[in-house]
This record gives structure tokens, sequence and C-alpha cells, in this order.
């Protein structure tokens, strides 16, 4: 309630304005009734209201209502009336110029409140001790609201700074967050490229196969028909659990751990039962990696095996090396088929991916043609983050 209460009175400056001028006329008030300075009641009413009535306009319009009030204390001064409590408006406008415009106006506005001041020592005292005393008096006066004002001024300022600079940093994080979610999505669609081209690939290698087993040996026709079914449901599950982490209202629900270097062996076993000859070998200690690069090594396997199936040609056969040192794990996909013989349409992506997912992790890739036929994927992966100094 307060927090609305505060927001319509911002909206209703004048009646702020108006709220802050009171006072004045309050503490002119005693000096009306008892007529001690040497004035009629209107006159020094009219004088009051003169000088106090424009501060209801002083954050509208500051610089006319400075104008205005300085205008009525020179005639106020030339016509030798007397100071009154009125007169404090001009300080006030002054504050008011120098907290809201340049420093430039903020200098004018002190100048004239210091003519005002010498005005004013040169008019009222009799002395030439008072008339100095009473302008250093004033001066300091209008300094010490000329110095206030202007630390509202730079106070404002860098509170507006400091909001721009949230309201910044607030669409720089909003920016992130969006080149997050797009890099995201670019990780998850060539998930989706090697998970369909992979089981793709087993399909028509296995469909393939059945259509030439099926009159002459139907048993290992219904075996091929049986890992086609295997395999479609398995890339449709696949595929359903990457397409719904793009789904962007869809919070709820696990998903199924990525794979990692334990799944090798079924994936193994999966092209073999395509009719692909697969020897697989591992050397050395198998070294503790983490997710991200068992999901790399898995992929790299994967995709290296699909261009097998895709490009190898009939009774093609490919060995899968693991080769682990202290540091390294060395991954080395070669087959005996056709090689670069094969045709290419240019239209995959795999051998690119492949530099991507070892390349975040400071490795390499080197895919080419064997001196003796067939083609050979072999790439270098740091098992062990390494750590900035």
């Amino acid at each position: 309630m307060v927090a609305n209460v505060w927001e319509w009175l911002r909206r209703k400056t004048p009646l702020v304005d108006a709220f802050f001028a009171a006072p004045i006329l309050l503490l002119a008030v005693p000096s009306l009734l008892g007529g001690t300075y040497g004035m009629g009641v209107l006159q020094y009413g009219f004088l009051t209201v003169l000088l106090t009535g424009p501060l209801v306009l002083r954050r509208t319009y500051p610089r006319t209502v400075l104008a205005v009030i300085a205008l009525v204390s020179f005639v106020q001064c030339v016509a030798g009336l007397q100071l009154v409590q009125g007169n404090i408006a001009v300080l006030m406008a002054i504050y008011t110029v120098t907290a809201g415009y340049s420093i430039r106006w903020g200098i004018a506005a002190a100048l004239v409140g210091v003519t005002g001041a010498g005005m004013a020592a040169w008019r009222y005292p009799s002395g030439a001790d008072d008339r100095k005393y009473t302008f250093v008096m004033l001066g300091l006066l209008v300094a010490g609201v000329y110095v206030l004002g202007l630390h509202m001024r730079t106070r404002r300022a860098y509170l507006r700074s400091v909001e721009e600079r949230a309201e910044r940093l607030e669409r720089e994080r909003d920016n992130e967050v969006k080149v997050a979610m797009a890099a995201e999505r670019a990780r998850i669609a060539r998930e989706l490229h090697d998970v369909v081209a992979h089981n793709v690939s087993v399909i028509v290698v296995q469909a393939d196969g059945a259509s030439y087993a099926i009159d002459t040996d139907v048993g290992r026709a219904r075996q091929a028909l049986e890992t086609i079914s295997s395999t479609g449901r398995l890339a449709l599950a696949e595929m359903r659990r990457l397409l719904g982490v793009l789904r962007e209202d869809d919070d709820a629900g696990a998903f199924a751990p990525q794979p990692g270097v334990a799944e090798l062996d079924d994936l193994l076993e999966q092209v073999r039962a395509s009719g692909v000859a697969v020897t697989y070998e591992v050397d050395g200690t198998p070294a503790a990696m983490s997710e991200g690069r068992q999901l790399t090594v898995f992929r790299i396997v994967q995709e290296a095996l699909t261009n097998t199936l895709k490009h190898g040609g009939p009774r093609v056969s490919v060995s899968v090396r693991l080769s682990y040192a202290d540091d390294a794990l060395e991954i080395r996909v070669a087959d005996d088929g056709r090689g670069a013989a094969a045709f290419d349409d240019h239209r995959g992506h795999g051998l690119a991916g492949m530099r991507e997912r070892v390349a975040v992790y400071g490795g390499d890739v080197r895919a080419a043609p064997r001196p003796g036929g067939g083609f050979e994927v072999v790439a270098r992966l740091p098992v062990r983050e390494e750590i900035a100094a």
C-alpha cells in the first residue's frame, strides 16, 4: 500500500512540491499576524504568495520558477521591502536547478543567488561591517545549497548508471542464455544426426540382407527382421529423448543416461548383427573419464562404423582399437572396404562433428583412406582435465 501511494505521489509532482512549499507559508503565519515587518498584512501576504507560489511548479519548470522568484526578490529589494520567510524560496529554486540540470546551469543559478546576497547586503544593513557579514553569511548559504544540489545531481547520475548497468547485465545474461540454448540445440542436432545415420544404416543393411535370404534362409531373414525391429525401436527411443530436450515448455521426466565406453559392446554387437565382421581390442589400462569424454568416444566409434556401413561395400570388415596411455586415449577404427572409391554426396557432417567433439577436449582427429585400401579414423583424446595455472 505504501509503495502504491509513493508511486501515485511521484506522478503528482506539483502536489508534492506544494507539500514542501507549505512549511514556508506556515513560518510566515506568526509574522503575518504580528505585523513585525513594517508592512501591511495584505502587502506581506501578497509578497509571500508571489515568492512561494511558483514553488508548486519548481520541478516541472525549474528554470522558469527560479527566474520568477529572482525577479520578485529583485523588485522587493529595489522597492525597499524587508526580507520575509518567503525569500527562502530562492534557495529552493537554486537547489532544484543545480540538481536537475547541467553544471553550467547550476553555476548560473548559484551566481543568481550570490547576486541576490550582494544586493541584500547592500540594501538592508546599515553599517559596512554588517554588510560584509551579511554578504558572507548569505554567500555561504547559497554555496551550501549549490553543493547540496550538485551532490544530488551526481548521486542521481550514479544511480542511473547503476540501473543502466544492471539492465545491460540482465540483457547480456539473457543473451548468454540464448547462446547457450542455441549451442545446446546444435549439440542435440549432432546427436540426432549420429543416432539417425547409424541406426538407419543398420536397418538398410539388414533389410538388404533379409531380402536376399528370405527365399533361401528363412531363419536368417527372420533374424535380420528382428534386428531391424529392435534397431528401429532403439532409434525411436533415442530420438524421443533428444527431441524432448528441445521442447521448451517440457520440464517433466528424467531422460536416459548418455552412452559411454561401456555401451561400445552393444554397439559392436548391433553392427555384427548387420553382417559386418568387427574386431574390438583394448590396449592399456582404461582410465576414468568424464561422461562427456565417454560420450565423445562412443560417438566417434559410432560415426566411424556408420561410415563403414554406408561406404564400405559388401563383405567389409572393421577393427576398433582403444589404446590407453597415461594422458590420452587413441581411438582407431579401420576397415578394408572401398575407402576413397566410395561415392560421397558431400551432405554428411559426421567427420566435422567428430572434429568438433574432440576439439572441445583439446584432441584431434585424422580420417583418410588407407594406403592398402579401406578407410581409417584415428582420434586422440586427452583423458585428464587440464587445470589452468
